[in-house]
């Protein structure tokens, strides 16, 4: 009974982090233990949400999405032969799934006259929705003439986070010393093409 409760209270992944916890909780998941499957999506779900957004996909589109690629990796748990290998095989195959040839795109629903009218506003000021505009144009048209690295870079580490770029090393096949500093240089890329259009550094 007591190594029941230890098992409960202290899983073979417990104070892993990164792909060590990838491949303790693949393991275990392996061995048909729920509580790692749980643990994996609680872990990489937000991660591959953020992928499917990125790609262009609405909200319902995207949970479509995440949830077609988890069914898949625990359709085929085992044919997977490096574990620590997950969460780039994870972003690999959401970014496969939210560019299908037979889409997915849901298309918006006409929105009448007289639905908006009743409608209350919470959009800001025309001035300041032109101003943002603006600016958000200028920051894409930068973003797209980097390098093709640095977008995916950027958009992993942005989405993911500081905390994550251990998961960014392993799905850009990169050391993870190497995430900052090459971070670094690609914001001061996208701050200079801001600069020589005039936009805001």
């Amino acid at each position: 009974m007591t190594d029941v409760q230890t098992t409960e209270v202290d899983p073979p992944w417990e104070g892993l982090t990164g792909a060590e916890l990838h491949a303790a909780c693949m393991q275990a998941a392996r061995d048909g233990d729920r509580r790692a499957m749980a643990r994996l999506v609680d872990e990489l779900t937000p991660l591959l949400w953020h992928v499917a957004r990125a790609n262009g996909l609405d909200r319902s589109v995207a949970e479509d999405v995440v949830q077609t690629v988890w069914l898949a990796l625990f359709s085929q748990l085992g044919k997977l032969r490096d574990p620590k290998a997950l969460a780039a095989w994870l972003i690999t195959t959401t970014r496969r799934e939210a560019t299908h040839p037979f889409g997915r795109r849901v298309q918006p629903v006409p929105l009448s006259d007289e639905v908006a009218e009743a409608m209350p506003s919470t959009q800001p000021a025309p001035e300041d929705e032109a101003v943002r505009a603006d600016r958000d144009r200028r920051v894409w048209r930068a973003f797209v003439r980097l390098p093709h690295r640095c977008q995916e870079l950027l958009r992993l580490t942005v989405l993911a986070g500081r905390a994550e770029y251990q998961l960014v090393a392993e799905a850009l096949r990169m050391p993870r010393g190497s995430v900052g500093p090459t971070r670094g240089r690609c914001l001061d890329q996208m701050r200079d093409l801001l600069a020589s259009e005039g936009g805001s550094r």
